[in-house]
């Protein structure tokens, strides 16, 4: 099936949508306008024969010549001004009186009309129909009316009758009006529907263009925001939004790439090259248990690296499933701050431990572990040279707050709301974070954030602290 562009669906839904309006405006109009004109005539037609059936009478009750001759001078102006036929008949329907656009004729009581009406308009004293009278070569709109004498007896009916095709010809002039005006306004209306659904387009077109720039890498294009209209500018800033993110990834992604390559290039060489020397006889026998050391502190640190990958692909899928239980995170804490023990007294570092006894959080204790060590890893890698490590651990109500704090040239200002990114390094010249590759503290965040705690960063002064909070185990569970 032929897919349809929106320009199109957009279009044809306002073509639709005009033409409907059209019609309905065009129906409901010559319906009003028929339903006027039959009102209309039918009122004239009424008044007409209620005047003439009051001079009728009064013509019927004289029977002077010349009063009879004025009469028939009326009915003839009658007819011309109004177009219409009149006829006059006996209280039964025979006719008298006859007078049309040729003239007034006298009828000799052979000719009758339709003896309903005639008994109709006796009775009831008026009477209206479209019809023929029974005498009539048409349609016509008729009524009758009665005349009475001066003793209040009908004397005479009157019938004015108006062909149909007359008024037929007045309704055909002001359909082919109405219908000039209303194709004049569909046109219009449909001009001004393809300007809006090519105004309305054209964004998307826009988006799409720099969607298909962004598939071939160029990560540069935006859109404008300025389409003044509310849904589509916020689309479009949705849309740059995207596009930045997308260009931060692939930067950091690069970033990734190149960290990991290098990090494992360096251990896999060493390794590579320890192993050689040993196979080739290089390295004599006595120093071999001093190299191989070396070679499992590298095998280590690749499975680190290995590791912390898994972990943000865990991640980043929701599959990184926690199992809390209560431990001492205080005895947690000294553990991993005494395996760093050689590398505080190799910097000379100042260490202030403030932990409160027997803080007991409910948490997963491995992953709560690999968020600590991190943070500590990374506190004592960036702190200057004979500088200070403080650790502080202390129940606050219902939650365990930790913070870790090192000075050091400290994190810039840029750097700080990047800080917990995937594959972002605020040390990008590699020269103090060697064995990185942007992953430990998006993992720590991760990992707090999953035990329901906060995490935070400060820098300034030279000094940097991370901190974060875990929920308190019961006491019931900790005992």
């Amino acid at each position: 099936m032929r897919k349809r562009s929106f320009f199109f669906r957009n279009f044809i839904s306002y073509t639709m949508l005009v033409l409907i309006s059209v019609l309905t405006a065009m129906l409901a109009l010559f319906y009003q306008v028929d339903r006027h004109m039959l009102n209309e005539t039918q009122g004239q037609l009424r008044r007409t024969a209620m005047y003439l059936a009051d001079q009728t009478a009064m013509v019927f009750d004289s029977t002077t010549e010349d009063t009879m001759e004025l009469y028939q001078l009326s009915l003839v102006r009658t007819v011309n001004e109004g177009g219409v036929t009149i006829i006059v008949t006996d209280p039964y329907g025979s006719v008298r009186l006859w007078a049309d656009g040729k003239g007034v004729a006298s009828g000799d009581g052979s000719i009758r009309v339709n003896a309903r009406a005639a008994q109709r308009v006796r009775l009831m004293g008026y009477y209206s129909e479209l019809g023929t009278l029974g005498v009539l070569d048409g349609d016509c709109y008729i009524v009758g009316a009665q005349c009475l004498d001066s003793t209040g007896d009908v004397s005479a009916l009157v019938f004015v009758a108006a062909y149909s095709e007359a008024i037929s010809s007045v309704m055909h002039t002001m359909s082919n009006t109405a219908i000039i005006v209303m194709l004049i306004t569909m046109v219009a209306a449909l001009a001004l529907s393809y300007y809006i659904s090519r105004r309305m387009t054209r964004p998307l077109k826009t988006m799409a263009n720099a969607a298909r720039e962004f598939a071939s890498g160029n990560f540069a294009v935006r859109v404008p925001e300025d389409s003044r209209c509310d849904e589509i500018d916020e689309l479009a800033s949705a849309f740059n939004n995207m596009a930045n993110d997308l260009a931060q990834l692939e930067e950091l992604t690069r970033g990734f790439i190149g960290n990991v390559s290098h990090e494992f290039k360096t251990p896999m060489t060493t390794i590579g090259g320890f192993v050689d020397g040993m196979i080739d006889g290089t390295i004599p026998v006595e120093q071999r248990d001093k190299y191989l050391r070396t070679i499992s502190e590298e095998v280590k640190r690749l499975s680190r690296m290995v590791t912390r990958m898994l972990d943000a692909a865990k991640i980043q899928s929701g599959e990184l499933i926690l199992s809390p239980a209560p431990f001492d995170f205080s005895e947690m804490a000294s553990q991993i701050l005494f395996s760093f023990e050689q590398k505080i007294e190799q910097k000379c570092i100042e260490v202030d431990a403030e932990l409160d006894d027997r803080l007991w959080v409910m948490g997963d204790r491995d992953h709560v572990f690999r968020a600590v060590y991190n943070l500590v890893d990374n506190a004592v890698k960036f702190t200057a040279q004979a500088g200070r490590l403080t650790l502080r651990a202390k129940a606050n109500g219902t939650i365990c707050e930790f913070s870790i704090t090192n000075t050091g040239t400290g994190i810039s200002p840029e750097d700080i709301p990047h800080i917990f990114d995937r594959f972002y390094k605020a040390d990008r010249s590699r020269s103090l974070d060697k064995t990185g590759a942007g992953l430990g503290l998006y993992i720590v965040k991760n990992i707090i954030n999953l035990h329901g705690g906060d995490i935070a960063v400060r820098s300034d002064g030279g000094e940097t602290e991370f901190s974060f909070t875990l929920p308190l185990a019961p006491k019931t569970a900790a005992l």
